[in-house]
C-alpha cells in the first residue's frame, strides 16, 4: 500500500465515523499504530462499507514498513442478528475448488473441524474475510510459528504439533475429506454457495435460538447479578398471574393481527381485550432489555387447522414487542405436504402458517429451503414471497460483490427478477410447504376445504432420519403409559 496520497487523521474521528450511518463513497481512514511484532510505528487502514445485500461491515488493515509485518480484520457495524447461525461444508478429497470458498468470520464465531478435533475459538482468531483455503493457512502458520522455541522446551508437545500440522496441511491441499463448521451465535458469519439460489449439496446452515450463556457473551446480560435476579422472578409465584375475563370485543381484531403477522396489533389487541378464550397474564423478562415485563398467552381453535397457542409480550422500560405462535396438542403421527397453485391477487391474501419445521419449494424456480430457514411465521402468500427474497438477500452476501463472475451475477439478477414476477401473477405458480410436523397451514378460500381445488393437503409417512432429526425416535412413554394403566385399572369397580 502506497501510504503517501493518504491523510494521517486522529483515532477520534475514526470512532465518530464508525458511529455515524454508513454510505457508499466513505472515505479510506489512516491511523498510525504500533507493530506489535517489532514495537516500532506502522499505519492502520480503516474503510466503512456496506456488502451489498450483506452487512455493514468496518475493514481494516495493518502494514508495517520496518519488520513487514501485515493482517487485516473484519468488524460487524450493523446489529446482532436475531438468532445464531452454523454452516456446515462438507469437503471431498480432491475437491480444490470448495477452497476459494469467501467466508466472513465475526469476532464471536467458531470454527471446527470434528474429524482433527480442531477447533478455532473467536478470541483465537478475530473477525476476518477471507477463504477457506485461507483459514487452514493462517490457522496451520500460528502453530508453526514457535515450533523451533518449542522443540527445544518440550520436544514431545512439538512432534505432537508437527503431527498435526501435517493432518491440517493434508486437509488443506483436498488430500483427505472433512467438515468445515462455523459457528456465530451473533449470525454474522457467512460462507459463499456458488450455486445460488439454488440449494448446495455441500452446506447446510442451520438456525438456532442463543443460549443465555452465548447471550452474556454477546453483552445482552451486562450484570450477571442482574439476571440472577431475573430468572429468580421468574421461579417465584407472583401476584399478577391472572385469568382475564371472557369478552368478545377484541376476538375478530385479535385474530385479524395475528393473520396480518403485525406484532404491535398483536400486542395492542391482546392488551386492550380479552379474547372469548382465557387469556393468562404472566410475568417474565425482555429479551431486549432484561428488564421484568408481562406476557399473555391464550389458546385458540384455527378453523380447518389445529389448536394453537399466541403469546404476545409487551417492555414498558424499552418498548420491545414480540408475538409468537406455537402449535398445541400431540405430535402428529405424519408429516403433511400442502400445495397451493396461485393464479389470482386472491390467493396471494391467505393466510399461511409456517412452522420452524416447515420446508418452502417453488418448482417454477428450482427454489427449495430447507425447514428452519425462514423460521417460524404467520403472515400471507405474498408475505412469504417476500420474506424469502429478503433472506436470500441477506445469507448470500456476495451476491454483487467484485469479485463476482458477472456470469454469476446475471444468474443472481434474473433469479430476483423471476422471484418478483412471482407477485405480479404474469404466470401461475406452485407453492409447497412441506412440514415433517404437520404444523403449518394455507387458508382455503371457500367456506368447505374440500371445496378448494387450488389446495391440496397430503399427508405422508415420516422416515426414520426424520424421526431422529426431530428427536423422536429417543421418546420413551412406556412408563407413563403403564403408569398411565394402572391408575385406571385402579379406578375400576
Amino acid at each position: 500500500m502506497d501510504g503517501g496520497s493518504d491523510e494521517q487523521i486522529d483515532v477520534r474521528s475514526v470512532v465518530e465515523a464508525v458511529s455515524a450511518d454508513l454510505s457508499f463513497g466513505a472515505p479510506l481512514y489512516v491511523v498510525e499504530s504500533m507493530c506489535m511484532r517489532c514495537n516500532e510505528n506502522g499505519t492502520t487502514r480503516f474503510l466503512l462499507t456496506l456488502i451489498p445485500h450483506f452487512r455493514k461491515v468496518l475493514i481494516s488493515a495493518f502494514e508495517c514498513p520496518h519488520c513487514g509485518e501485515r493482517n487485516n480484520e473484519v468488524q460487524f457495524a450493523g446489529e446482532i442478528q436475531p438468532r445464531g447461525c452454523c454452516y456446515n461444508l462438507e469437503v471431498l478429497a480432491g475437491d480444490v475448488k470448495i477452497f476459494d470458498r469467501q467466508v466472513v468470520k465475526s469476532e464471536s464465531a467458531t470454527i471446527k473441524i470434528p474429524e482433527l478435533d480442531f477447533e478455532i475459538p473467536p478470541e483465537a482468531q478475530r473477525g476476518s474475510l477471507s477463504t477457506v483455503e485461507g483459514i487452514l493457512a493462517r490457522a496451520a502458520d500460528e502453530l508453526s510459528a514457535l515450533q523451533e522455541e518449542r522443540k527445544k522446551v518440550d520436544p514431545k508437545t512439538a512432534e505432537a504439533i508437527d503431527q498435526f500440522l501435517s493432518k491440517l496441511r493434508a486437509c488443506a491441499k483436498a488430500e483427505t475429506p472433512f467438515t468445515f463448521i462455523l459457528d456465530d451465535p451473533a449470525g454474522n458469519s457467512f460462507i459463499e454457495n456458488p450455486h445460488a439460489p439454488s440449494p448446495d449439496p455441500s452446506l447446510t446452515i442451520k438456525f438456532y435460538e442463543r443460549t443465555p450463556e452465548q447471550q452474556a457473551t454477546l453483552g445482552y446480560v451486562a450484570n450477571p447479578s442482574q439476571a440472577g435476579q431475573s430468572e429468580g422472578s421468574l421461579g417465584a409465584p407472583s401476584a399478577k398471574t391472572a385469568y382475564v375475563p371472557n369478552g368478545t370485543v377484541g376476538a375478530t381484531a385479535g385474530h385479524r393481527a395475528i393473520a396480518q403477522s403485525n406484532s404491535t396489533s398483536i400486542s395492542d389487541n391482546l392488551f386492550r381485550y380479552s379474547a372469548p378464550e382465557e387469556v393468562m397474564t404472566f410475568p417474565s423478562t425482555c429479551g431486549a432489555c432484561t428488564e421484568p415485563c408481562e406476557t399473555r398467552m391464550f389458546v385458540t381453535k384455527i378453523p380447518y387447522f389445529q389448536e394453537v397457542i399466541v403469546m404476545a409480550s409487551t417492555c414498558d422500560s424499552c418498548g420491545y414487542r414480540n408475538s409468537e405462535l406455537k402449535p398445541g396438542g400431540a405430535i402428529p403421527d405424519k408429516g403433511k405436504k400442502i400445495t397451493l397453485s396461485v393464479r389470482n391477487i386472491t390467493d396471494l391474501s391467505r393466510d399461511v402458517i409456517k412452522s420452524d419445521t416447515a420446508g418452502v419449494i417453488i418448482p417454477e424456480l428450482d427454489l427449495e429451503l430447507a425447514g428452519g430457514t425462514l423460521g417460524g411465521m404467520v403472515t400471507t402468500v405474498e408475505g412469504l414471497i417476500t420474506q424469502i427474497r429478503e433472506s436470500l438477500a441477506r445469507v448470500h452476501g456476495f451476491t454483487f460483490g467484485d469479485s463476482l463472475e458477472e456470469s454469476k451475477k446475471n444468474k443472481w439478477r434474473e433469479f430476483g427478477a423471476r422471484l418478483t414476477k412471482l407477485l405480479s401473477l404474469e404466470q401461475p405458480w406452485t407453492l409447497i410447504l412441506d412440514d415433517e410436523l404437520a404444523n403449518s397451514f394455507v387458508a382455503p378460500v371457500t367456506d368447505d376445504i374440500k371445496d378448494d381445488h387450488q389446495l391440496t393437503y397430503e399427508e405422508y409417512e415420516r422416515s426414520w432420519d426424520q424421526n431422529e432429526e426431530l428427536g423422536l425416535n429417543d421418546i420413551d412413554t412406556s412408563s407413563a403409559d403403564a403408569a398411565y394403566e394402572s391408575t385406571e385399572t385402579t379406578k375400576l369397580p
